[in-house]
């Protein structure tokens, strides 16, 4: 039915799309900042927030780095390739074998690349249960290069980001790494231009 239709759109979670990521466990969100690790790479650190509103924690939904690029607005599969690339620094959501700094049985997650190149350490595997990803539907996102899965590990950060949870890659299945898009700016397909905006 066209209602179905409409309800089904609105859903979807689609390429292009801009998303705030929330952890089920801990409730905090994926975010990112000009804050290096001052261990592991060095490089630029991913860390989870309580804060809703801080414009650091948007991700733009790319294909994944051996992937063409998808159109605006395409629903993503189940079992699809990603990057997710930090719409502040526009590095891309990554990971590698270097340890995680607080954490040392799991491993680093990090913000790599320059205006979304990088290299398929920042490719990631959406796992649902449904046969696309869907606003309402907990996903895990698993690092393609390491089968490990994006996850909070529990421990905080001291100075200079106090408060701050670390984020990790692990080969757990537990809560910790559930994911769903709360804020989001979503794109449609059918138009260049028109976009939904959904505050869930």
């Amino acid at each position: 039915s066209l209602i179905l239709e409409v309800v089904t759109s609105t859903e979807l979670v689609t390429c292009t799309s801009m998303i705030k990521l929330q952890n089920l466990q801990r409730g905090v969100r994926l975010h990112s900042h000009g804050v290096k690790y001052g261990s592991g790479s060095g490089q630029q650190s991913v860390t989870g927030v309580p804060d809703g509103d801080d414009i650091n924690s948007y991700w733009t939904i790319l294909a994944g780095s051996t992937k063409a690029p998808c159109k605006r607005g395409e629903e993503i599969k189940c079992g699809g390739i990603i990057r997710l690339q930090h719409a502040q620094t526009g590095k891309n959501l990554h990971s590698h074998l270097f340890t995680a700094p607080i954490t040392n049985h799991m491993q680093e997650v990090s913000a790599f690349g320059e205006e979304g190149k990088g290299d398929q350490g920042d490719d990631w595997q959406v796992v649902c249960s449904t046969d696309v990803w869907l606003q309402s539907s907990p996903v895990r996102l698993k690092h393609l290069a390491t089968s490990k899965y994006l996850t909070v590990s529990g421990a905080t950060f001291g100075h200079p980001i106090p408060g701050q949870y670390e984020i990790t890659a692990h080969t757990s299945l537990s809560d910790g790494s559930l994911w769903r898009p709360t804020e989001a700016i979503m794109f449609m397909s059918g138009s260049e231009d028109s976009s939904h905006h959904d505050e869930l």
